[in-house]
């Protein structure tokens, strides 16, 4: 099984983003993907989670309405859209494989990829 995310960088506060996940090893529709992030001394926490299918989403309060998850089952990837990005989004962020959608802890996790917001 292989999670590789893609995409982070540094971008100035008001730009975007888009994070890539690239999946492998596992059947990627039947699993719920997620985005996590973690600051420097802050417990990582879920940014945003979809569903199999890519029909449901759950965003944190702190993201929705600037953050957007999809999938494209057919190239096995997972992305996170970010934008209105500020200061306080500035993490390593961490794609994840779950066998339910909203329960239980993931199964799969990616390396990470690092998104620093800063002018």
């Amino acid at each position: 099984v292989q999670l590789v995310e893609s995409g982070g960088g540094l971008v100035q506060p008001g730009g975007s983003l888009r994070l890539s996940c690239s999946a492998s090893g596992f059947t990627f529709s039947s699993y719920a993907m997620s985005w996590y992030r973690q600051a420097p001394g802050k417990e990582r926490e879920s940014v945003a989670t979809i569903n199999g299918s890519g029909v449901r989403t759950n965003y944190a309060d702190s993201v929705k309405g600037r953050f957007t998850i999809s999938r494209d089952n057919a190239k096995n990837t997972a992305y996170l859209q970010m934008n209105s990005l500020k200061p306080e989004d500035t993490a390593v962020y961490y794609c994840a494989g779950s066998t339910f959608y909203m329960r239980g802890r993931p199964n799969y996790w990616g390396q990470g990829t690092q998104v620093t917001v800063s002018s």
